[in-house]
C-alpha cells in the first residue's frame, strides 16, 4: 500500500505541474517565448486564493476571485511588457519576464512579509479519506479532479468550438488563420487569459496543500514547469500533460531510493536533466534541443 500511496502523491504533484506548465505552453505554442513571468502569475493566484478566502470565509469564492483577477494581470503582462518587444529577439522578452517576476516576488514580500499568509479556515488539508488502507487527502482529490476536467474542457473548447479551433488555427498557421478573419491579437488576450486563470487555480490549490503561500512560492514551480514544457515537447499541451505527470511520480518513488542525499526537488531536476540527456526531442518526439 506504500507504493500506491507514493502513487497517489506523484500523481496530484504531477497534475499540479501540469496546470502550471499547461500556460507556458499555450504561450510558447503561440509567440515562441518562453513565459518565465507566469510564476508570478501563479503565486499571485495563490495570494488572491488565501486573502478572498480569509475575507470571505469561503475557500471556493477564494478560488473565483482569483480566476477573475488574474486573467486581467495575464493580459496586461502581454499587453505592457511583450507587445512592444515582439520585434526584438526572442531572449529580449524573456529577459524583461524575468525581471517581471523578480519585480513581483518583492513585491510580494514587501506587501505580505517575508513569513507569507496562511488560510484562517481550511479544513481540507487536514481532511483525509482511507480506501482499502489507502490515504488521500481532499486536497490531493481536488487537484486531480480539477487538473482531469481543466484539460478535458481545454480538449473540447480547442476542437469543438469555432473561437478554439480559430486559436488551433493561429498557433500552427497563423497567415492561413488571419486570411479566414480570425483576429491574431484576440487570440493572444485569450491565450494570456485561459493560461493565466489556470495558473491561479494551481497556486491555489498549492496553497491550500501547504496551507501557506510565501513570495517565493512560484519559483521552484516554474523552474520545474519550463524543463517539463521543453520534455514534453515545446508547444504540446499533452506531451506537458504527460511529462509533468512522469516528474510527479519520478519525485515520489525517487524520495525511496535517494531521499536519504536529495530532497523532492532535487530529485526532480537531476531525474529531468537525465531525461533530456536521453530524450532532448521530447516526449512528442519534436526535437527541441
Amino acid at each position: 500500500m506504500y507504493y500506491v500511496d507514493l502513487a497517489v502523491t506523484g500523481v496530484s504533484f504531477g497534475c499540479m505541474y501540469a496546470m502550471m506548465a499547461v500556460g507556458l505552453t499555450l504561450v510558447y505554442g503561440l509567440l515562441r517565448i518562453l513565459h518565465v513571468a507566469h510564476a508570478a502569475v501563479f503565486a499571485l493566484g495563490a495570494y488572491i486564493t488565501v486573502l478572498a478566502s480569509n475575507a470571505s470565509g469561503s475557500v471556493a469564492l477564494g478560488f473565483v476571485a482569483a480566476i477573475v483577477v488574474t486573467p486581467l494581470f495575464g493580459m496586461a503582462i502581454y499587453r505592457l511588457l511583450y507587445e512592444p518587444l515582439l520585434k526584438y529577439r526572442p531572449d529580449v522578452p524573456m529577459i524583461a519576464s524575468v525581471g517581471l517576476l523578480v519585480l513581483m516576488q518583492d513585491a510580494f514580500r514587501i506587501v505580505f512579509g517575508e513569513q507569507g499568509i496562511t488560510f484562517h479556515r481550511n479544513t481540507l488539508t487536514s481532511r483525509t479519506f482511507n480506501f482499502d488502507g489507502i490515504t488521500v487527502s481532499a486536497v490531493q482529490i481536488a487537484i486531480v479532479i480539477t487538473t482531469a476536467v481543466v484539460f478535458a474542457a481545454l480538449h473540447l473548447f480547442t476542437t469543438r468550438t469555432r473561437i478554439g479551433i480559430g486559436w488551433r488555427a493561429t498557433v500552427s498557421r497563423p497567415q492561413m488563420a488571419a486570411s479566414f478573419g480570425v483576429d491574431p491579437i484576440k487570440v493572444r488576450y485569450l491565450n494570456f487569459a485561459i493560461g493565466s486563470a489556470l495558473a491561479a487555480v494551481a497556486g491555489g490549490l498549492v496553497a491550500l496543500l501547504n496551507n501557506l503561500v510565501d513570495p517565493g512560492i512560484g519559483f521552484v514551480v516554474s523552474y520545474k514547469a519550463l524543463a517539463i514544457i521543453v520534455l514534453g515537447g515545446l508547444g504540446s499541451v499533452r506531451g506537458t500533460l504527460v511529462a509533468s505527470l512522469v516528474l510527479g511520480l519520478i519525485e515520489a518513488y525517487g524520495t525511496i531510493y535517494v531521499g536519504a542525499w536529495l530532497d523532492r526537488d532535487a530529485i526532480a531536476f537531476l531525474a529531468l536533466i537525465v531525461l533530456l540527456m536521453v530524450r532532448p526531442q521530447g516526449f512528442t518526439g519534436v526535437r527541441t534541443a
